[in-house]
């Protein structure tokens, strides 16, 4: 959690049903892991993989720049 290079938090659709707060996991995710990226989706919603997928592409991007 505190040193991946993307945290994916899951299924926040499903957040309010068990009384989880996205809040409260928003704030937790900012003190353990500073400016790392975190994203909050709901994987199997229309759109919801867009955030780890734009994510993986940009840095996918960003590499081959790099390596030209």
């Amino acid at each position: 959690m505190t040193t991946s290079d993307l945290l994916v938090i899951n299924k926040t659709d499903l957040a309010p049903l068990v009384g989880a707060d996205l809040a409260v996991m928003a704030r937790d995710a900012r003190t353990q892991r500073g400016d790392l990226p975190v994203v909050f989706t709901a994987l199997t919603t229309e759109g919801g993989i867009g955030p780890v997928s734009d994510w993986i592409l940009a840095r996918l991007a960003a590499w081959t720049a790099a390596t030209r």
